[in-house]
């Protein structure tokens, strides 16, 4: 029996794979134009900015929403 689908669009979606997709359709100076921090600003690296954007939920949402808005 297959288990029924979640309605959230992020179920199954992690933080990384946002981020992955995120930058490979705007790339780090877009990112950081839209989502003013240093962690996509000032020397951006996907390492750097997981452990920010987990460490800062405010962030997180607003990466949360752009990549909502990429994807519908």
């Amino acid at each position: 029996m297959v288990a029924p689908q979640s309605g959230d669009p992020l179920h199954g979606i992690t933080l990384e794979m946002m981020l992955v997709r995120l930058l490979a359709d705007h790339g780090w100076e877009e990112m950081g134009k839209r989502i003013p921090v240093q962690c996509f600003t000032s020397n951006p690296g996907i390492k750097s900015s997981l452990k920010f954007l987990r460490k800062t939920p405010w962030a997180r949402k607003k990466v949360e929403a752009l990549y909502l808005e990429l994807i519908l």
